[in-house]
């Protein structure tokens, strides 16, 4: 049997859609299964936005490793309990963006 694909949750401020679509999309090229966060794109209540946050946890559950996209700037307040999160999982954590030297 084929051995599976890595499996890699993306993280970071919805801010930095455009280039966590763009570290996807070259992950997905390298043959890297990738968790994106939702984008939602019409108002969400506080409890739909916990929701999706406890949904996100659960990718970072499923995934081998997390990718923190980001341009060096301070984290927010959802990407750095994803981040403690991860670590507390066990997941390597690694950082991508100018500040990294990668896009």
């Amino acid at each position: 049997m084929p051995e599976r694909p890595e499996i890699v949750c993306i993280c970071g401020s919805m801010r930095f859609a455009e280039e966590m679509r763009a570290v996807s999309q070259s992950l997905t090229l390298a043959g890297v299964i990738v968790l994106v966060p939702a984008e939602i794109d019409t108002p969400i209540t506080d409890e739909q936005k916990a929701a999706l946050g406890e949904l996100h946890l659960s990718k970072i559950d499923v995934a081998d490793r997390v990718v923190v996209v980001n341009r060096g700037e301070h984290f927010g307040e959802s990407t750095t309990p994803e981040i403690d999160y991860a670590r507390a999982a066990g997941k390597p954590v690694t950082f991508v963006g100018p500040a990294y030297g990668e896009a």
